[in-house]
């Protein structure tokens, strides 16, 4: 009792604690006062005579006055007149610029009798932490997740640049049984934590009601007391998982008290244990990690007869929601217009995906994830691709294209032979013959449709000699079966003169070549 006055919100508790039948050795332990100072609070409560309930509702400025009525601090006018005013200064502290000591000027101008700088501060600080109690937190099993990240990096060294190459630490606990689990990331980026809260969840192999973040760009948008906006890209993994995001409010790191004491396990446990060691690439850093997060979830927690992962395993563990059968794919959004040729170009890997003809000069929402393209319009899904990383190609349904583009997609060679089979065989062995010894036959497309349509219009076995003729001459074109049926040539006999060279100076004999 000889040393410094204890705040009056601890007094309230120790009173209420006593009120409540809880021994003096509870009550030291819970409030981290020594015994002793709790029987002197309480031998004081003695001689006055007042209910505990009617000095719990009593403001704390007067509860000082009633326990140490003595003091003459209590007793100076100089205090009645800076009592009202301690709200108002307190308000005033929160304000940009304003300090202690401009407030103590402002106070004491036009004042005779007045407190000096120290006893004006003191006040003040008595009266900010009365107004300001704290509060034990009851967690239930499988509730909250809390996660966060670090404030300082660990690091590795790059093999091939020799780069120091500095990487964020991601923190997440379980409240009830304080269950950690920390990852090394890249970033602060969207991606990178929805990767290590997605890696946390198959870590604690469960899903809690719902997860605590910090009010960080990759969670939430834009802040806001009562309704902040959450990351689209958070709200997919919650759907996904089925749980709910709960982001703190903004500067009030009493919300997630739990997890801040945590990262300071982390500094003392994973971070200071791996000061002097060297890294040289992010998974071996991560290994690292795992090896100290274990030993730190094995170690006995101070005034328990257990740790961390026999509370998580015995008691926690069974309250968590089960995990979905796929792992949670990051899902990014484009608002993209529908090419002439039917196709979006993504632009992250500059590939292109078909869309049904139809919405051609439209615009379409693309939805894509690390392996999968799907594409809407008016919130109805209208292709679905798998994606493709190679840059300039094009991935495509047939059946998104208009019937001429179908129709110029089956063409080839085979397609031509299919149907001429279909008019008569010698046109089919003809556009064989036409397409080997061609080194093109894109180029003979056209003269296929011709020919299919001239045997269309002629009769069978009349066209069907006229092939044989053009096979037996070595000319495939569509003008020589043309003339033929025209000039009615073909029933006459094939003949070929040939004429012998005639006989000359010049002429080469079979010796030259030997």
């Amino acid at each position: 009792m000889a040393g410094k006055i204890k705040r009056m919100g601890q007094i309230k508790q120790l009173l209420r604690m006593h009120h409540q039948g809880i021994g003096k050795k509870a009550i030291s332990r819970a409030l981290g006062i020594s015994k002793n100072t709790v029987k002197e609070y309480l031998k004081k409560l003695e001689p006055m005579s007042i209910d505990i309930e009617k000095l719990l509702n009593t403001e704390e400025m007067d509860l000082e006055k009633l326990f140490f009525s003595g003091s003459p601090a209590y007793k100076d006018t100089r205090y009645d007149d800076l009592k009202p005013q301690l709200d108002y200064y307190v308000k005033e502290l929160e304000r940009t610029g304003v300090t202690r000591q401009l407030l103590w000027e402002e106070y004491k101008e036009n004042k005779e009798h007045y407190y000096r700088y120290t006893q004006f501060c003191y006040h003040l600080q008595q009266h900010q932490q009365s107004s300001k109690p704290s509060m034990v937190l009851t967690h239930h099993p499988g509730d909250k997740l809390y996660v966060d990240f670090t404030g300082d990096k660990l690091e590795y060294i790059d093999m091939e640049t020799g780069e120091v190459v500095a990487c964020e630490v991601f923190v997440a606990c379980l409240p009830y049984s304080d269950y950690g689990y920390a990852i090394a990331v890249e970033s602060q980026r969207v991606d990178d934590f929805i990767y290590a809260l997605n890696q946390s969840l198959i870590y604690f192999g469960g899903v809690p009601k719902t997860i605590v973040t910090d009010n960080l760009k990759s969670a939430v948008i834009k802040s806001h007391r009562y309704e902040p906006k959450i990351n689209q890209a958070l709200d997919d993994l919650a759907n996904h998982y089925g749980t709910t995001i709960t982001p703190t409010r903004v500067y009030k790191p009493q919300d997630k008290a739990l997890v801040e004491n945590h990262v300071k396990l982390i500094y003392n446990r994973i971070f200071a244990k791996m000061r002097n060691m060297r890294f040289y690439d992010l998974a071996s850093l991560n290994v690292k990690i795992m090896e100290l997060l274990k030993q730190h979830n094995q170690t006995r927690m101070q005034q328990k007869d257990y740790c961390r992962e026999e509370k998580f395993i015995a008691e926690e563990v069974k309250h968590l929601a089960s995990l979905p059968s796929t792992a949670y794919e990051m899902k990014y959004y484009k608002e993209l217009k529908v090419a002439a040729n039917g196709h979006i170009m993504l632009w992250q890997d500059k590939h292109y995906y078909s869309v049904p003809y139809q919405y051609i000069g439209q615009q379409v929402k693309v939805v894509y994830t690390r392996s999968m393209v799907s594409i809407y319009h008016n919130r109805q899904q209208i292709a679905l691709h798998q994606r493709n990383y190679a840059k300039g190609k094009y991935t495509y349904n047939p059946e998104h294209l208009c019937s001429h583009h179908r129709h110029y997609l089956k063409l080839s060679p085979e397609y031509y032979a299919e149907q001429a089979g279909k008019i008569s065989l010698e046109l089919q062995e003809l556009i064989n013959q036409m397409f080997n010894e061609s080194s093109y036959p894109e180029h003979l497309y056209r003269r296929c449709d011709g020919l299919s349509n001239l045997g269309r219009k002629t009769e069978k076995e009349r066209f069907a000699k006229a092939c044989r003729r053009a096979i037996d001459c070595h000319v495939y074109t569509y003008h020589f079966i043309e003339n033929l049926l025209t000039n009615n040539v073909i029933d006459q006999e094939l003949k070929i003169n040939y004429k012998p060279l005639p006989l000359h100076e010049n002429t080469r004999g079979s010796e030259y070549y030997c």
